[in-house]
């Protein structure tokens, strides 16, 4: 058995410990949890970015919930990478320099097979659980809107040049 000495040398350890590498400052406490990318998250991004980030990360309006860890997934497959942060900045992380519609089609490949496997789990349980059946039904039916909009987000995806000034674009003649 410890003896009082030892627990008093042990706790007074662990406090300098706390002193030394642990914030105590009650002042420090707003900025607490903020990490190093914060400042690129608050950067403006696209208008659709944002209807992106509402309507997918809401099981309300897309029918499914999707984790941090879905997203993720779903960057490591198209070759960026994500660090798990709030899933809204996630959604924006991976889209916010989007300037070419090939990207954002992959991108909605693979959230497209991420909600197809939540499809396939929401018909077995309708056959496992005939009462609930509509219920299912409904959450299947907001994620092929869901999908319908990532298509017309593509189709209405206009490309651009990042590397070219915005002034630079040319001019009409004047005659």
């Amino acid at each position: 058995m410890k003896s009082n000495l030892e627990i008093d040398e042990l706790k007074a350890e662990f406090d300098k410990f706390v002193r030394q590498k642990c914030d105590t400052d009650p002042e420090a406490e707003q900025t607490r949890g903020r990490d190093s990318g914060d400042e690129v998250d608050d950067e403006p991004v696209p208008s659709f970015v944002d209807e992106i980030a509402n309507r997918l990360l809401a099981p309300e309006s897309s029918g499914v919930y999707l984790s941090r860890m879905d997203i993720k997934r779903v960057a490591e497959a198209i070759d960026e990478s994500l660090p798990i942060k709030e899933r809204k900045k996630m959604i924006k992380a991976l889209f916010r320099h989007t300037t070419k519609r090939q990207y954002l089609s992959d991108a909605f490949a693979e959230f497209n097979k991420h909600l197809d496997g939540r499809v396939l789990i929401y018909d077995e349980l309708s056959e496992a659980f005939p009462a609930s059946k509509s219920t299912f039904d409904g959450f299947t039916l907001k994620i092929r809107k869901t999908q319908k909009m990532f298509d017309q987000i593509v189709e209405d995806f206009e490309e651009f040049d990042p590397t070219l000034e915005p002034m630079s674009m040319g001019t009409p003649d004047e005659t």
